[in-house]
């Protein structure tokens, strides 16, 4: 994916104005202006949304910068409760709300908003977050954690550090001792020199394994079906059942993949649909309607878009 062309097979029925999508690492890719439809089809099964992003006002706006600059345009610039207001009316039953902090100190002030948020929304899960190596971070998020949060959200390329590096194992067990699931971003893809770091260099499947090998009883999510390492992904799938993947951007045919079929024709139970909304370049419900499409039997498609989140979040 450090090269974000669309593969042949997608490409062929690709949609006119996303058949050449340019690379990341030359600049920021386009925005599609695809139809959105006003609710989700009546026919699908419930539908949670396990990858929705949630901040205050003032961080949204300069993360919709970073991605103007870096990234693509962010079609839905919508502040929190808009968010939530946004999905539901649509027809998405639940949500699992993602943040992320950049710099220590950020993380408590992140993890009330978000504590705030959930608990006037039912339907809303919300995940913590916390800067691995910052003062006290196990503390933030043994914290976090009994504020009401349900698991963490960490995204290696952003707060610049490897799955298995040492100021993980503190988190890890704060994950264990609370039965807390980690979303962790260590795919290797999207690349960007905006990021601090080269995220091949400490982006890697080899690096997931070890971790779930080394601590069996953590719960860990890897979005974005692990792009771009794909084949790995799919295999780790079949050894390890304390790996979980999320769909976030690869059903959309805007960037490469490698056929969400495969992975959820393997582990259905291990799959859950996300859509890293509101960040996105396209229409809100193009992912679930191409995921609709792909003839998956209906018992796989109820645990994608929701039974799989249910369980792994005690929804």
């Amino acid at each position: 994916m450090s090269r974000l062309v669309p593969c042949l097979a997608c490409a062929a029925s690709a949609e006119p104005e996303q058949a050449l999508v340019p690379d990341l690492m030359a600049g920021p890719l386009p925005a599609l202006n695809d139809t959105e439809g006003p609710r989700l089809p009546e026919s699908l099964p419930t539908v949670i949304d396990a990858h929705v992003h949630l901040f205050p006002q003032t961080m949204f706006r300069a993360l919709w910068r970073w991605f103007e600059t870096h990234g693509w345009p962010v079609r839905y610039r919508l502040d929190s409760p808009q968010v939530l207001d946004f999905l539901f009316s649509r027809g998405v039953e639940h949500v699992v709300g993602l943040h992320y902090s950049h710099r220590p100190g950020m993380a408590r002030g992140l993890n009330r908003y978000v504590a705030d948020l959930a608990a006037r929304e039912p339907r809303l899960t919300g995940l913590a977050t916390v800067l691995p190596g910052e003062p006290d971070a196990a503390y933030i998020l043994d914290e976090a954690f009994s504020l009401g949060l349900r698991g963490v959200k960490l995204h290696c390329h952003v707060q610049a550090f490897a799955i298995d590096a040492p100021e993980l194992t503190e988190l890890f067990e704060v994950c264990t001792r609370w039965d807390r699931p980690m979303v962790i971003h260590a795919g290797r893809e999207p690349r960007s020199p905006a990021y601090p770091v080269d995220t091949h260099s400490i982006c890697h499947v080899d690096r997931v394994r070890a971790v779930l090998q080394a601590w069996p009883k953590l719960k860990l999510c890897v979005p974005h079906l692990g792009a771009d390492e794909f084949d790995g992904y799919l295999g780790l799938l079949g050894r390890f059942d304390n790996l979980w993947l999320d769909t976030t951007m690869m059903v959309a045919d805007y960037f490469p993949h490698a056929g969400v079929e495969r992975f959820i024709q393997a582990r259905p139970d291990r799959i859950l649909y996300g859509t890293d909304f509101p960040n996105l370049p396209y229409a809100w419900d193009r992912e679930v309607v191409r995921i609709a499409r792909l003839g998956i039997a209906e018992d796989s498609l109820a645990q994608v878009l929701s039974q799989t989140t249910r369980g792994l979040y005690g929804i």
